[in-house]
């Protein structure tokens, strides 16, 4: 089967499409054939080493796939290893999705999905009312977000673009204004994944008993050691987020899932499509992503 692997770590030219043996299930797995791979920013840190140490060499990227079992089951899967025409999965990891769901859609409720849930839920435990900021706006995470938090009771949902297109796009996803810092406004909740000096910024721009949650840094770039006593002054904190340790909580995925599904059933959450890229062409589906080229979800196709 085709499948897209590296053999050292750096960039998006390390990635090269090999022939493998299909995988086998075993106990508690199903085989799946791939309808499409989702791409994720976490993938771009698998390939460069920071997720993955040199013992795991060869690999094949890639955690989630839509496709379907050999009974016939259209599934959306966390698995290991999605970037190919076959995988395997573990039985509990598999959720059966309606047809008529798109396959792009489907993958942006998993991983950017739970993660769009759990920073506004779990991690800023967003009150009705507040300000909320989203960084990277129209990615895959902050697409959702924009429209999680206006959902979940925000007052005011503030989003910060990189071009005029991606402007147009969260503007129609319901976000109240584009900013840019300083603010005008202080925040009462501000979710960062880029890190670098919007972290510093956003973390001027809290309002008292603001919070501000990272979880990624693609900036690539080193974060200012935070002093409490900075924090103190602030009267605000910062909250650290990895949906990787998430998955393994009890009640982490299924429930939130199932209200993410229904909120798009009922035309409440519209996940949007990006790029869509031939499998072998996963090479230039991660130069889009880094350059930020991309919005919303970014998928490979066998």
């Amino acid at each position: 089967m085709l499948a897209i692997q590296f053999d050292r770590f750096g960039g998006p030219e390390v990635l090269r499409p090999t022939q493998l043996p299909a995988p086998v299930p075993g106990t508690g797995e199903v085989l799946i054939t791939v309808e499409a791979a989702g791409v994720n920013f976490a993938d771009t840190h698998q390939v460069d080493g920071s997720y993955l140490a040199a013992d795991a060499l060869p690999y094949v990227p890639g955690s989630e796939v839509v496709g379907r079992t050999p009974d016939g089951r259209r599934v959306l899967a966390r698995v290991s290893h999605g970037y190919a025409e076959q995988v395997v999965a573990k039985e509990s990891a598999v959720l059966e999705m309606p047809e008529e769901l798109g396959a792009a859609e489907a993958l942006a409720l998993l991983v950017q999905g739970l993660t769009a849930w759990h920073l506004l839920r779990t991690s800023a435990r967003l009150r009705t009312g507040e300000t909320v900021v989203v960084h990277s706006a129209a990615g895959g995470v902050g697409s959702l977000a924009v429209q999680l938090a206006r959902e979940f009771g925000a007052g005011r949902v503030l989003a910060q673009v990189s071009s005029p297109a991606k402007e147009r796009l969260v503007l129609e996803l319901g976000a109240d204004a584009v900013v840019t810092y300083p603010l005008q406004e202080k925040a009462d909740v501000v979710l960062d994944a880029v890190g670098g000096e919007l972290f510093d910024q956003a973390l001027d721009s809290l309002a008292s008993f603001g919070r501000l949650v990272t979880y990624g840094n693609s900036a690539r770039t080193g974060f200012t050691p935070v002093d409490p006593g900075r924090l103190g002054r602030l009267n605000a904190s910062v909250v650290g987020f990895w949906l990787r340790p998430t998955l393994a909580v009890p009640g982490a995925v299924g429930g939130p899932v199932k209200e993410l599904f229904a909120l798009a059933a009922a035309g409440r959450l519209k996940p949007v499509a990006g790029g869509s890229y031939p499998l072998a062409e996963a090479r230039r589906a991660h130069e889009d992503l880094l350059a930020r080229r991309t919005t919303g979800k970014v998928i490979l196709v066998p």
